[in-house]
C-alpha cells in the first residue's frame, strides 16, 4: 500500500483549506457549490436525459389513463435507492388521485428489474394501462417488447449504464447523474406541477407541494446516499437540504426506523448514518424477506404499523449481518487456497443467499484489492453479483463477454448478471485470457491524502472551515490528511480489543494529538513508543460534557 499526498499546507491553513479543497475538487463555482437551488426549485429539464416532448406525451397518457379510471404499476428494484424512489412516485400519483399500485420483484422468484414472470404478475393482479419503472429498465429491451405484447405501455425512469441499444418504451427518462429515486423525485414533481393545474383540490395540492419540500426530498437522500453516486449538482441538492429535514419530518416510517436504529434524537443526520444505518436495514429486507415491506414503512400514516415494520427491518439487518460474516469468512477460506491470486477473483457457492452475494464481492474487493465476482446456484443458473476498484470499469468488462451472460448490468464499480450453470467454466476461463496481460500496477492499492500539514494546525476551527463544504459523500470525500509523527502512547480497546487508540506528535504540538484506527487492533505488536509512523486521516469533532474535541479517524498508517 502507497500513502502519498496532493500539496503540502504549512501556515495559514484555516483562511486556505476551503480555496484549496475547492481547486482539488475541480469545483467551478464555490458559492452555487455550497449554496445549492433547492431540489423543489430544479427543473427536470435541467438534465440532460429529460425530453420536453418526451414527458408531455407522458403527462397525456397519464390524463388519459386517469379519464378512463386505468391502472398504473410502479415497478422499482428492492435496493434502498429503489424502494425510497419507488415510494415517492407510487405516493406522488396515489395523491394525485391515480388507481397505482407498487410493484417490487421479488428477488429470489423474479431477479432484479422486469422480469417475464414480474410483468405476468403485475398483468394478473393489476391489469394495468402503464408501468413506470424506478432505479431500473434501460437495458430490459426484450421484457418492455414482452410488456407491449399484453397491451402495457412502459416509460422507464432509470440512472444505470445504458446499452448501445435502447428499449423501444413509451418514454425513457435517463439521467445517469442522479440516482434513481433522484431521479425519481424530478420526474414525480414535475408530474405533480404539470398535473396539479388541472386539480380542483387545492388542499391536496398545497399536501403534496410540502411533501415535495420536506419528505420526499428526506426519502430521496437515503436512496442518493445509498447507491454512491457522486454528491454533485442535483444529487448534491438532495442531500444537502433532504439531511437536514430528515429527523424533522413527522412522518412514522421514519420516525421509527431512527428510533430502531438508534440515532433519532441525533441534532444532525449525516451520510454516514444513512449509508451504514438506514439503509442496510432497507437494503436487507429486500435481500432475505420482500422489499415491498420497506416501502409500506415509508408510507404508511399509521405509527403502530410503522413501529412493527421498522422492527422487522432492525431483526433483518441483524440476521444479514450474520449471514456476511459466515459467508465471507467461507469464501476468504477458498481464496487464500488458490495457489495464487487471480487478477479477478471468481468464487461461488450453492449455500450463499443471493441477497447477499454482493455485500460477499465487496469484503473481498476490499480486502484483497481485486475486482470480484461471487455466484450462487439457483434453478439451473448462477445469479452473480461483482465489486470492482476504481480504475477497472466491471460492467464494461462484463459486456465484453455478453454472449455468455444474461441481463449483465451496473455501474463502473458494481454489477450483476445471471449466467447458465454449464457456461460457467467457460467464462472463468475467459476471464483469465483477458486479464492475463493486464498491468499489476492497477492492483496496488494507493492512498492519497489532499493535504500533508503539521498537527498544530489541527483545530476546532479547521474544522467548522471545512464544513463549508459539506455535505460529504462520493465525489466530494472528507477531505484526507498526511502527517509523519512519533508514536507518544498506543492502546487497544474495544469489546474485543479491536481498535486502536495511537497518541502521537511531530514535535510541533504541545500536547499529543489522539487517532483512533478503527478494525486494527491486530497491528497492536508493530507499534512502538517514539517510532516513526506515516497516517492518512479525516478530522473528526465529538460533543463531550460542554466541551468539542477533535480526533483523527485513520484510513491508513505505515509504520
Amino acid at each position: 500500500m502507497k500513502l502519498s499526498f496532493k500539496r503540502e499546507l504549512v501556515k495559514d491553513i484555516d483562511n486556505i483549506i476551503v480555496d484549496e479543497l475547492v481547486k482539488l475538487r475541480g469545483i467551478k463555482n464555490k458559492q452555487e457549490f455550497s449554496n445549492p437551488s433547492h431540489p423543489f426549485d430544479i427543473k427536470l429539464f435541467k438534465f440532460k436525459g429529460a425530453k420536453k416532448e418526451e414527458f408531455a406525451k407522458t403527462v397525456r397518457l397519464l390524463k388519459e389513463i386517469k379519464k378512463k379510471r386505468e391502472s398504473i404499476v410502479v415497478y422499482t428494484d428492492y435496493d434502498a435507492d429503489g424502494v425510497t424512489g419507488g415510494a415517492i412516485l407510487w405516493e406522488t400519483l396515489h395523491k394525485l388521485g391515480f388507481n397505482v399500485f407498487p410493484h417490487i420483484p421479488d428477488r429470489k422468484k423474479e431477479g432484479y428489474g422486469f422480469s417475464k414472470l414480474g410483468i405476468d404478475i403485475v398483468k394478473k393482479r393489476y391489469n394495468p394501462a402503464l408501468i413506470i419503472s424506478v432505479d431500473h429498465g434501460i437495458t430490459a429491451k426484450d421484457k418492455v417488447e414482452y410488456a407491449k405484447k399484453l397491451g402495457i405501455k412502459v416509460v422507464i425512469t432509470d440512472h444505470h449504464l445504458k446499452p448501445k441499444a435502447l428499449p423501444k418504451a413509451y418514454a425513457i427518462f435517463h439521467l445517469p447523474e442522479l440516482s434513481g429515486s433522484g431521479v425519481s423525485y424530478f420526474f414525480s414533481k414535475e408530474i405533480f406541477m404539470s398535473l396539479s393545474k388541472q386539480e380542483a383540490n387545492k388542499q391536496s395540492n398545497q399536501v403534496l407541494k410540502q411533501l415535495f419540500k420536506t419528505d420526499y426530498i428526506s426519502i430521496a437522500s437515503i436512496g442518493t446516499v445509498a447507491d454512491l453516486v457522486p454528491l454533485m449538482g442535483g444529487s448534491r441538492s438532495i442531500v444537502k437540504f433532504g439531511l437536514k429535514m430528515i429527523n424533522k419530518i413527522q412522518r412514522p416510517g421514519i420516525i421509527e426506523i431512527l428510533k430502531e436504529s438508534g440515532i433519532k434524537n441525533k441534532p444532525v443526520i449525516t451520510p454516514y448514518d444513512i449509508g451504514f444505518i438506514i439503509a442496510p436495514r432497507i437494503n436487507a429486507i429486500g435481500r432475505l424477506e420482500h422489499a415491498i415491506k420497506a416501502l409500506r414503512l415509508l408510507c404508511t400514516t399509521s405509527s403502530q404499523r410503522a413501529q412493527r415494520l421498522a422492527k422487522i427491518l432492525g431483526e433483518s439487518n441483524k440476521k444479514r449481518q450474520n449471514m456476511v460474516n459466515q459467508a465471507v469468512e467461507e469464501a476468504l477460506q477458498i481464496i487464500d487456497n488458490l495457489s495464487e491470486l487471480p487478477n479477478l477473483i471468481v468464487v461461488q457457492s450453492p449455500n450463499w443467499h443471493e441477497g447477499i452475494i454482493g455485500l460477499i464481492a465487496s469484503k473481498i474487493t476490499e480486502k484483497y484489492n481485486r475486482p470480484s465476482i461471487v455466484l450462487t446456484k439457483t434453478n439451473g443458473f448462477y445469479k452473480a453479483s461483482a465489486r470492482s476498484i476504481p480504475n477497472f470499469h466491471i460492467t464494461n468488462f462484463l459486456r465484453e463477454l455478453s454472449d455468455l451472460l444474461i441481463d449483465v448490468g451496473g455501474h463502473s464499480q458494481a454489477a450483476g448478471f445471471t449466467i447458465e450453470e454449464n457456461k460457467l467454466k467457460k467464462l472463468e476461463t475467459k476471464i483469465k485470457d483477458k486479464l492475463s496481460k493486464v498491468n499489476k500496477d492497477i492492483f496496488e492499492k494507493e492512498i492519497i491524502a489532499d493535504f500533508k500539514i503539521p498537527i498544530r494546525e489541527i483545530t476546532l476551527n479547521l474544522i467548522n472551515k471545512i464544513g463549508f463544504l459539506e455535505p460529504f459523500g462520493i465525489g466530494n470525500p472528507k477531505p484526507l490528511f498526511f502527517t509523519k509523527s512519533k508514536i507518544i502512547n498506543a492502546s487497544v480497546f474495544g469489546k474485543n480489543n479491536n481498535h486502536l487508540k495511537i497518541q502521537v506528535s511531530d514535535g510541533t504540538n504541545k500536547q499529543p494529538f489522539e487517532m483512533v484506527s478503527f478494525f486494527n487492533g491486530d497491528k497492536f505488536s508493530q507499534l512502538s513508543r517514539n517510532a516513526d509512523i506515516k497516517l492518512i486521516y479525516h478530522l473528526d469533532k465529538n460533543y463531550w460534557r460542554g466541551r468539542y474535541f477533535i480526533k483523527g479517524i485513520v484510513k491508513a498508517f505505515e509504520v
